[in-house]
């Protein structure tokens, strides 16, 4: 049960985006269609979890005074692999995405899981936390890349799904439209927990 708990626990209750608005700067800046979103919660996945495994195994051999530079060196080993693969395997994504698969190093979520889970808990435990907060990140991701590139492109993945008659909005794909967007969908979700929470308060 309890593994189960640290695995969900990321995926809703916690998400990184949605409720612990932690990892910001790549959401607002890759989410401009859903590929980019996509290929960046899965990377951002690998690293979290790989690292997380790392740690977790390897936590009570790491000095106290030199925890938090061994968390990034392991942390930065991932980035790389996740790095090149994009940039020899999808030479078009790994541009779209520029600096922010390197900055992973520096995310928040994934040093974060690290020093305060990973490195307190057993290896399934902090497996099954990586997953959750890895999935919880990539789903959001990919929301927002949905709602942007259909609003801003008029297309899903690429595919155009609708026709001439619709006026793009431009903005949508613009960083401006990464606040809007994400401001939007986190005003509808705490507008429906804030409602959920009334109800079973009153039951």
């Amino acid at each position: 049960m309890e593994l189960k708990d640290d695995l969900k626990r990321g995926l809703w209750d916690q998400n990184p985006i949605f409720r612990l608005l932690i990892g910001l700067c790549p959401t607002l800046a890759v989410t401009n269609s859903v590929i980019n979103g996509l290929s960046m919660g899965l990377a951002t996945f690998f690293v979290l979890v790989s690292s997380s495994t790392i740690i977790s195994i390897i936590k009570k051999w790491i000095p106290a005074q030199v925890r938090l530079a061994s968390y990034v060196v392991i942390i930065a080993t991932f980035v790389t692999m996740a790095d090149m693969f994009l940039a020899g395997n999808f030479p078009v994504i790994s541009k779209a995405l520029g600096p922010y698969v390197p900055l992973i190093v520096v995310n928040c979520l994934v040093l974060g899981r690290a020093e305060t889970f990973a490195s307190k808990n057993t290896v399934p435990n902090a497996v099954a936390d990586a997953v959750g907060m890895g999935l919880g990140f990539t789903w959001a991701l990919v929301l927002l890349g949905v709602i942007r590139e259909i609003m801003g492109s008029g297309s899903l993945f690429s595919i155009q799904l609708l026709g001439n008659w619709f006026q793009p909005w431009l903005i949508m794909v613009l960083p401006a439209g990464a606040f809007f967007t994400l401001s939007i969908v986190l005003g509808l979700i705490n507008h429906f927990s804030g409602k959920k929470g009334e109800a079973k308060h009153q039951h």
